[in-house]
């Protein structure tokens, strides 16, 4: 008997705006508040036009956090109902957000929803997010984001097959009639990760990457997936594939609530691999987020690689990478906090070199054009233009091509790229959940004091050292590729020599906030390349503590996370 698809009455919710990351929310908001998951769903299909949505083929997949799998049924039920042919879905519900990006494109995808609130703790009461990708497997522009949210504001009804239930354990295709359709709706559920462990076999060298990792002298390497989703890739690639022991790569089962861990790749929340590197015991670490796009990279001892030092040095050393070799490099990008690391490798290689807004969906138009090769954030993402998003295993097996190549440790490779570059160093302070009225009317305040014409030369002094302001702004992006503009992207202080303090307000809802405050200060003396960075940076802290008075406005003492 063919189901039956409904339609079915709701009433719009005015807190449905995507961000640069999708929609995220408490898990309860999803579960327990009536139609807010159905509602979002259908504006996501109905952005997409009708005729292009009919018979086509989308990409589902998860991080596993808590949720997920009651959401899968539901976004399949409606796509069903919405005239999708078919929907590709991860074995149990699982895919990382690399993957989704590779099968959107291999297969030709109309686009991919991946379930996920990335590094964000999860469980029933942690969080739980929704991201669509576009066809070019990357995350929604923000002409895309910005008509789901238009939609969700005006949504009358949403289209449903209820009765239509997936399997998602079992490995196959899965057919559904439904009424008043002429074909069967169809349902693959694939291995998640064979289509993407295929597309890093061409990248890479594995078999240089096994003899590193399993030959005589082999390294020793020590992975933490932090019960995210990235577990299943490492165990296949890393340990089966490439012979690195088993015993390497731990917390690899994929759980509801990351154990009850943050599955943020920083030396806070990724303590247990930082303690375990110190002993000395390891030549090489790294840690993945919850849905496998962002990594932290640690030398033996517990050397940490700034994030923007390791997009660097995969610029400087780029062509050890077998892929780089044959497509060249079209360019290098950064988002705007990410320190100018970066941009000193493209000055030294006269390789273009663009400044975008925080979020990897600024970087799609500039990969689709051809423009852009690697690309990095402060915010531990790496990736490169073999797909749309960054990617954490990516960026791990780039670092053992260099060590591969090169036959140095981390941090001799660290230390050769700063006397050959000069020295970015470089901190960011989080102050998390604080009074959104608050933190808004500091960043209006600070706006409206760097505007001042009087600010622009103005010298702050502290101990012995002085800074002189060379420029200050609101940053403004307009996308090379379409002319968009994209304003309010963070306030910079641009300093005589390059040095920088920006601030930006990240993670926003109804009430709360998170500011971020980063500190970013080139240094080629050679002489002072090897400084705690949170000592060379003290003093522009201080000026920036100064201008903000951040801790009197937000009433926190100091900072929740510092990296």
């Amino acid at each position: 008997i063919p189901l039956q698809v409904l339609t079915l009455p709701t009433s719009p919710y005015p807190d449905q705006r995507p961000g640069t990351n999708g929609l995220k929310k408490k898990t309860h908001v999803f579960q327990s508040i009536k139609n807010y998951l159905h509602n979002f769903i259908q504006c996501i299909f109905s952005s997409i036009d009708l005729r292009d949505r009919q018979g086509s083929t989308m990409v589902v997949g998860g991080d596993g956090r808590y949720f997920n799998s009651t959401a899968i049924q539901v976004i399949v039920q409606m796509a069903a109902a919405n005239g999708v042919g078919r929907v590709v879905i991860g074995q149990k519900g699982i895919m990382s957000t690399p993957a989704v990006s590779c099968v959107i494109r291999k297969i030709k995808a109309i686009g991919g929803i991946i379930l996920t609130a990335s590094h964000n703790p999860g469980g029933p009461d942690g969080d739980f997010g929704i991201k669509f990708n576009t066809a070019n497997g990357g995350p929604a522009p923000e002409a895309v984001t910005n008509q789901i949210f238009q939609l969700s504001r005006t949504i009358e009804e949403f289209a449903i097959c209820p009765e239509l239930r997936v399997d998602l354990g079992t490995i196959g295709k899965q057919s559904f009639d439904l009424e008043n359709k002429f074909k069967p709706f169809t349902v693959e559920i694939v291995d998640p990760v064979e289509s993407y462990a295929n597309s890093l076999r061409n990248i890479f060298d594995f078999a240089v990457l096994k003899e590193l990792l399993s030959a005589d002298n082999h390294i020793q390497i020590r992975l933490d997936a932090m019960h995210g989703v990235t577990g299943p890739y490492v165990k296949k690639i890393l340990c089966e594939e490439l012979g690195s022991p088993a015993n390497s790569a731990i917390n690899c089962v994929p759980l509801e609530n990351f154990g009850g861990r943050h599955p943020d790749p920083n030396l806070i929340y990724a303590s247990e691999l930082v303690e375990t590197m110190k002993s000395g015991q390891y030549d090489f670490g790294a840690a993945f987020d919850g849905d496998g796009d962002r990594n932290m990279i640690l030398g033996k001892h517990g050397f940490f690689v700034n994030p923007s030092d390791s997009v660097a040095v995969l610029a400087a050393n780029i062509f050890c990478i077998p892929y780089f070799q044959h497509t060249g490099v079209r360019g290098f990008a950064r988002s705007m906090p990410t320190s100018a690391a970066l941009d000193m490798v493209a000055r030294a290689t006269k390789i273009q070199l663009y400044e975008t807004p925080t979020g990897w969906r600024f970087l799609g138009s500039l990969m689709d054009a051809g423009r852009l090769s690697l690309c990095g954030e402060e915010s531990f993402g790496t990736g490169s233009d073999y797909i749309r998003e960054k990617d954490g295993l990516w960026a791990v097996l780039a670092w053992l091509s260099i060590l591969a190549v090169r036959r140095q440790s981390v941090e001799d490779i660290m230390t050769d790229h700063w006397r050959t570059y000069g020295r970015n160093y470089y901190t960011r302070f989080d102050y998390e959940e604080v009074d959104l009225d608050a933190a808004v009317e500091m960043m209006l305040d600070l706006e409206l004091m760097i505007s001042d014409r009087a600010f622009i030369g103005q010298v702050f002094t502290v101990g012995e050292k002085k800074y002189q302001v060379e420029a200050a702004d609101n940053f403004e992006y307009s996308d090379p590729v379409d002319g968009t503009i994209s304003r309010n992207q963070g306030l910079r202080i641009i300093f005589k020599g390059g040095s920088r303090i920006i601030f930006r307000l990240s993670g926003t809802d109804s009430y709360r906030a998170t500011v971020r405050l980063y500190i970013d200060s080139y240094e080629k003396d050679i002489n002072k390349l090897f400084q705690d960075p949170q000592v060379a940076l003290a003093e522009l802290v201080t000026i920036a503590l100064q201008l903000s008075k951040i801790h009197e406005r937000t009433g926190r003492r100091g900072p929740t996370v510092i990296t």
